[in-house]
């Protein structure tokens, strides 16, 4: 058996645990062992910005926020289980990688 380490990330956490889930149930169906998700530390990406667009008028600032949330998992399935993993659909807004060790 082959193990398969899958990393998720994106931005909306809810079609990210909602994914992870569904890859956990189907993997399981198929008499997978899973270890997971386990959640890795949000990624917090600030910018400021200044609201006027002259420079003129009080000194005022908008604080923009993007959080990048990560789920690892780690599956010990065989080939035809792995193939049926990755014909789930992925939703837009999710990024996906799968690493394989023997």
């Amino acid at each position: 058996m082959q193990v398969a380490r899958i990393k998720l990330s994106s931005v909306d956490h809810l079609k990210l645990d909602t994914l992870v889930e569904g890859i956990k149930v189907m993997a399981q169906k198929q008499g997978a062992t899973v270890s997971g998700p386990m959640p890795l530390p949000t990624k917090k990406l600030k910018v400021t910005t200044r609201k006027s667009p002259c420079g003129d008028g009080t000194e005022t600032y908008e604080k923009w926020e993007m959080r990048i949330h990560k789920r690892v998992l780690d599956l010990s399935v065989n080939e035809r289980a792995l193939r049926n993993i990755m014909r789930i659909q992925i939703p837009d807004g999710v990024h996906i990688e799968i690493d394989l060790k023997d």
